[in-house]
């Protein structure tokens, strides 16, 4: 399946065990939610799991798009992308955790023919203050999957304050040949869903007191899926990524990493311009700022004639097309060329100032301080600069 036809069979899948499907996914948060983008499927749904009803019922299920400023360093890896869609479940007072595992694994395997001894779960061990997850336990025994008990990888949190709870997470083997070991001790085992039940609530003391009412929250990651199932190595090998693996060595001929890199950043800044945000000095425009000023850094640091000017339309409206975004596509070439004005003039500056006698030996935390808050030039800027 390719991952549209993954997507329809989830949201089906749950649409006819009663849930009703939530719309109008967005990498914005809604009011009031601290952080800049929307991280996982939960956070649109926050007021609902505290207690307010929802007006869709006590059963949803969405498909949305999330954003990860925390994983930009690990882009490149097998697993880690920027943007990436997050299918969801929630139960709001309604069914419980083992309910949502047995349908879980029904999906994989019936809906999605998942070979079931290519699966394995995890499940909270319990620890001084809460007591082990047994009935997580008993289905995933009475279904027939292997299972090993953690403490501290299967307690769910937003936070240092707030719901929080046991969760069972389900792992599908990447290897060759049979499984073999655990999750926690073979890296092959690659978690692709995650079972949440909202049972606790945590006070600034740290202590624990039960909520009245237990939510269930499932979050399963759909480029990692499709790549699992695809047979591919990685998630930029998925079917999200092919126009992109065609096109863009065209332009830019770059070694695989470089290739993930420009890859995932590029198709991420058109997705937060689909959603309205533009290049800026703090807050979400600064995020898409960094995602292209590390792009142009990369591309240049080959050929420095390389420019944004020259990525292939068709991506752009792949992109749009694929994140279901309303946008003009010409918009997007005139925001990455503008960006780009301003980060060649910061190169210009950036060599000037760095070129001064006190900047020509090794650099000190202070002086890379100095060189940001001063010239605006970020410290993998000022590394690339040097070294080039």
């Amino acid at each position: 399946m390719d991952t549209e036809q993954l997507t329809r069979t989830f949201v089906e899948y749950f649409e006819d065990r009663g849930h009703h499907r939530v719309v109008g996914s967005t990498l914005l948060p809604p009011p009031g939610d601290p952080v800049l983008f929307t991280t996982s499927g939960m956070h649109p749904l926050t007021p609902y799991l505290e207690g307010r009803p929802h007006p869709g019922g006590s059963r949803l299920v969405n498909v949305q798009r999330c954003l990860r400023t925390t994983d930009l360093d690990e882009v490149g890896d097998a697993t880690h992308l920027t943007v990436f869609e997050m299918l969801g479940t929630w139960s709001l007072g309604d069914y419980d955790g083992p309910c949502s595992l047995d349908w879980g694994y029904g999906l994989l395997t019936e809906g999605l023919g998942v070979d079931p001894g290519r699966l394995h779960a995890t499940v909270y061990a319990g620890d001084g203050r809460t007591g082990r997850d047994t009935a997580s336990l008993r289905m995933w025994q009475d279904l027939g999957v292997p299972v090993e008990l953690t403490v501290e990888d299967n307690w769910w949190s937003n936070g240092p304050v707030g719901p929080c709870g046991p969760d069972s997470e389900i792992f599908l083997w990447s290897g060759e040949g049979p499984p073999v070991s655990t999750p926690t001790r073979d890296e092959r085992w690659v978690e692709v869903w995650n079972h949440v039940t909202m049972s606790h609530r945590r006070l600034d003391d740290g202590s624990l007191v039960p909520l009245p009412r237990r939510n269930v929250d499932t979050g399963l990651g759909l480029e990692r899926l499709a790549t699992l199932l695809q047979g591919r190595r990685s998630v930029f090998e998925c079917d999200a990524f092919d126009p992109w693996r065609r096109l863009v060595p065209g332009p830019w001929p770059l070694d695989e990493v470089s290739l993930r890199l420009v890859c995932d950043h590029l198709r991420s800044a058109v997705v937060v311009i689909g959603d309205g945000v533009r290049p800026a000095a703090t807050g979400r425009g600064y995020v898409l700022r960094r995602l292209l000023r590390r792009v142009l850094t990369v591309l240049r640091r080959d050929d420095p004639s390389r420019t944004l000017g020259d990525l292939p339309p068709e991506l752009v409206r792949h992109t749009l097309d694929h994140f279901r975004q309303d946008l003009d596509p010409g918009v997007v070439p005139r925001v990455l060329a503008e960006e780009e004005r301003r980060f060649t003039g910061l190169l210009e500056r950036g060599r000037r100032v760095l070129a001064r006698p006190r900047f020509r030996g090794s650099l000190t935390d202070e002086d890379f301080h100095y060189l940001h808050d001063t010239h605006g030039l970020p410290r993998e800027l000022i590394t690339s600069l040097r070294e080039g």
